[in-house]
C-alpha cells in the first residue's frame, strides 16, 4: 500500500510565484547566472524546445514559470508594457546582487538603501518584464521606529505643506 500523498509535496511552500515569460529558456540561464537558481523541473511542449514549466529553487525557494502563451490569454508583463506585481528576494549582500543584475541587463528602478524597516533594499525590472525587489536584512527596528520613519519618508501630510 502506497502512503498517503502530501497535499503540499516536500520542499515546497505552500504559496509560489509563477511567472510568465517571453522565451522561457533564456530566462531560466538569466535566473541561474543572476541568482544561482537551480532548474529542478522543465516540460516542453510537445515536438518543440518551448517551455511549457519550470522550476527553478532560488535559495529555499521555488519559481515556476513558464513560456508565454497569447492563444491560451497567457502574456508576460512585457505584452502590457510591464508588471503590478513585484518578486521579493533576500540575499546576503544586496549591494553584489544589484550590481550583478544592472551588468546583466536589468533595469534599475532604485539602488540599494537602507530602509526604515530593517533591510537595505533595492529594485530592479529584468529583461522579461519582472518586477525585483532585493534586500538585506540589517537591523531590527522597533514599531515606533518603523513608523517613525515611515513618517520621515512620507514627509509632511498635505495640509500641513504650505
Amino acid at each position: 500500500m502506497k502512503p498517503p500523498v502530501s497535499p503540499i509535496p516536500a520542499g515546497y511552500h505552500s504559496i509560489h510565484a509563477y511567472l510568465t515569460v517571453r522565451d522561457a529558456g533564456r530566462a531560466i540561464t538569466f535566473y541561474q547566472e543572476l541568482f544561482g537558481a537551480i532548474e529542478v523541473v522543465r516540460l516542453t511542449f510537445p515536438g518543440t524546445d518551448a517551455v511549457m514549466h519550470a522550476e527553478l529553487k532560488v535559495g529555499d525557494s521555488i519559481v515556476m514559470l513558464g513560456e508565454e502563451a497569447p492563444q491560451m490569454n497567457v502574456h508576460s508583463p512585457l505584452k502590457f508594457g510591464g508588471s503590478p506585481v513585484s518578486m521579493m528576494h533576500y540575499v546576503t549582500d544586496v549591494d553584489a546582487l544589484f550590481a550583478r543584475a544592472i551588468s546583466a541587463g536589468c533595469t534599475p528602478i532604485f539602488p540599494p538603501s537602507d530602509m526604515f524597516w530593517g533591510d537595505r533594499f533595492g529594485k530592479f525590472v529584468d529583461p522579461f518584464g519582472h518586477v525585483w525587489g532585493v534586500a538585506t536584512h540589517i537591523a531590527d527596528p522597533t514599531p515606533e521606529e518603523m513608523e517613525a520613519g515611515a513618517r520621515a519618508m512620507a514627509g509632511p501630510p498635505d495640509d500641513a505643506k504650505p
